[in-house]
C-alpha cells in the first residue's frame, strides 16, 4: 500500500512537471512565430512603405519639373518637348521599381490612375498641347498625394502589429520565467522530501530484557 501510494505521487509530479514542460515549450514555439512576425513586418516597412515613400518623392520632383517646363512662355516648344521626354523616362523607369513592391488593392487602383495620367502627358507631349499637360501633371501629383496617404496608413499598421507581438513576446517571456520558477519549486520540493525520508530513522523498539 504504501508502495502504491508512493508511485502515485511521483506519477502525479512527473505528470504536473510534463504539462509545465509542454506549456513552456508551445510558449517558445509561438515566441519564436512572433519574433519571425516581427521580422517581417519591419523588412514590410521598409521594402514597401519607405522605399516606396522614396519613389513617391522622385516622382513628384519630376512632375513638377514637368509642370513647370510646359508652364514656361519663354521656352520653344522643341525645348519643351525635350526636356519633358527625357523626364518622361525617369519616370518610367521608376515605375518598374514601384511595381515590384508589395501593393494593397487601393494601391493598386491610384498606380494604374497615375500611370494614366503620365501616358495622357506623354501624348500630349507629341501634340505639343502644354495646358493638357499641366492638367495632366496636377492630376497625377493629386493620385501621388493619395498614394502618399496609403504609405503612411500601412506603415502605422505594420508598426502597431509589430508592436503588439512585442508585448506578447514580452507577456510570454514573463510567462515562461514564471513557469520555470514552478518547475524549480517542484523539483526542488521532491529533492527535499526524498532526502528527509532517507534521514527518517524508525526507533527500534524497546527491549523486554
Amino acid at each position: 500500500m504504501k508502495d502504491l501510494k508512493k508511485y502515485s505521487n511521483k506519477t502525479k509530479a512527473a505528470f504536473i512537471l510534463l504539462i509545465v514542460m509542454l506549456i513552456i515549450l508551445l510558449g517558445n514555439f509561438n515566441t519564436l512565430q512572433n519574433s519571425k512576425n516581427v521580422n517581417e513586418n519591419i523588412n514590410a516597412i521598409y521594402k514597401d512603405r519607405l522605399v516606396v515613400a522614396h519613389y513617391i518623392f522622385q516622382y513628384s520632383k519630376e512632375l513638377h519639373f514637368i509642370k513647370a517646363e510646359a508652364e514656361k512662355l519663354d521656352l520653344s516648344d522643341n525645348i519643351k518637348k525635350e526636356e519633358i521626354i527625357n523626364t518622361l523616362d525617369v519616370i518610367h523607369n521608376i515605375d518598374d521599381l514601384y511595381s515590384k513592391t508589395v501593393l494593397t488593392n487601393k494601391e493598386k487602383q491610384y498606380f494604374d490612375i497615375f500611370l494614366s495620367s503620365c501616358k495622357e502627358i506623354n501624348k500630349q507631349v507629341e501634340n505639343k498641347n502644354w495646358n493638357k499637360i499641366v492638367v495632366s501633371s496636377t492630376e497625377a501629383l493629386k493620385t501621388l498625394e493619395l498614394l502618399s496617404q496609403i504609405q503612411i496608413q500601412e506603415g502605422k499598421a505594420k508598426l502597431a502589429s509589430a508592436n503588439a507581438m512585442y508585448s506578447k513576446n514580452n507577456s510570454l517571456g514573463q510567462l515562461q520565467i514564471a513557469l520555470l520558477i514552478i518547475l524549480g519549486g517542484i523539483t526542488f520540493y521532491l529533492l527535499i522530501v526524498k532526502k528527509i525520508k532517507r534521514t527518517i530513522k524508525i526507533p527500534e523498539p524497546p527491549s523486554m530484557n
